[in-house]
Order: C-alpha cells, then structure tokens, then sequence
C-alpha cells in the first residue's frame, strides 16, 4: 500500500485560526486522519489541516509564479530605495 501525500508532520510553532468547513469535507478529513495515524502515528483531525494547506500552496504553480514576481519586484524597490544596496555584490 502506498504512503498517503501528506507524510509525517514536522514539528513547527502554529497560530491560531477559525474556520468552517461542509459536514462531507469534515467527515472526509475524518477519515483522512484516521487513515493518517494508522500509518504514522495518532494525529487529531485539526493537526492535518495546515499541513494540507501548506503542501496546497506550495503545488500550486500559478501561485508560486506570482509570489516569485512580486519577490522580485519586492527586492527590486528595496534595491532602488536603499542606496547602499546598490553596490552589494548580488544586488
């Protein structure tokens, strides 16, 4: 049997948030913990619920795109805006 995409979950620092999700979505993530802890090792329904968010983001191309060129542009004005930047190697 394969392994689930969302492997074991690191140990990170969290803040808190509230959200709603469907009754089919909530059951589904149910399952999907259940499944989850069988594999690795008991995790609260709740737990998963960053980690699917993070590994969304970070698959998600379009996104990644426009993050990486408002970076670029982000970087780009720091560079203009501050003169000493200018003649750092890199910069």
């Amino acid at each position: 049997m394969s392994d689930l995409k969302l492997g074991p979950l690191p140990k990170i620092r969290y803040v808190r948030r509230t959200i709603m999700l469907p009754e089919p979505l909530s059951e589904e993530l149910e399952q999907y913990a259940a499944e989850h802890s069988r594999l690795y090792e008991p995790v609260d329904a709740i737990a998963l619920i960053p980690h699917m968010l993070e590994d969304f983001l970070r698959s998600d191309r379009g996104w990644r795109n426009r993050k990486a060129r408002k970076d670029r542009t982000d970087n780009r004005l720091k560079t203009v805006a501050d003169p000493a930047r200018r003649h750092e190697p890199g910069a």
